[in-house]
């Protein structure tokens, strides 16, 4: 049954993966450096701080150890089950598109980019979305962009980002729990 997924999974990413374009490898290539994304990071911040004012601080520093946690599980999990990336893979590496000869490390299950990207985007949702609902689109357009761009890149394989997805909202989901119950909010936690 696993080589049938996986089977299915290589399939779904070279369909994907085969839908290529100049104009997107710039974009998806540019789309995956954090620099890019320092404009909607500020911003996100300040609303923060208009909601929560010196609680922000908190806040923060719950994202920071989240990102932490995200990325270690994430390197963790590659070394341990040893699925490689498509690029790395004998029979598929010469029909995968990448950009800028850029292939990633050998090893790719689960991606660290959905999995830290989907997570810092319901985080912040869990603490924004009552006053800002507009955010809701804007937040997870970035996060799939960010996860996509994994697929397009030519590094990850669908299962990997859905893997990294559901870990980044596990994570999410508990660093705000935390982050609420630090803070004295827990009338708020976790609640539409």
């Amino acid at each position: 049954m696993l080589e049938s997924l996986n089977h299915i999974d290589q399939s779904i990413f070279l369909t994907l993966n085969g839908l290529h374009s100049p104009f997107f490898d710039q974009f998806f290539w540019y789309a995956t450096k954090p620099i890019v994304w320092l404009p909607l990071y500020v911003w996100m911040v300040i609303l923060l701080i208009r909601e929560f004012k010196w609680k922000t601080i908190t806040i923060l520093i719950a994202v920071a150890l989240m990102i932490a946690a995200s990325d270690q599980l994430a390197n963790g999990s590659k070394y341990e089950v040893k699925r490689l990336r498509p690029t790395h893979v004998p029979e598929i590496e010469l029909v995968v598109h990448t950009v800028n000869g850029y292939r990633g490390g050998e090893y790719g299950f689960y991606s660290a980019h959905a999995s830290t990207n989907v997570a810092i985007a319901v985080f912040l949702l869990l603490f924004l979305r009552r006053r800002h609902r507009w955010l809701l689109p804007v937040l997870l357009t970035w996060a799939f962009i960010m996860a996509y761009s994994r697929i397009y890149l030519g590094v990850h394989y669908p299962g990997d980002i859905l893997a990294g997805a559901v870990v980044g909202i596990f994570l999410a989901i508990l660093f705000a729990w935390l982050t609420r119950l630090a803070m004295g909010l827990q009338e708020r936690c976790i609640h539409p």
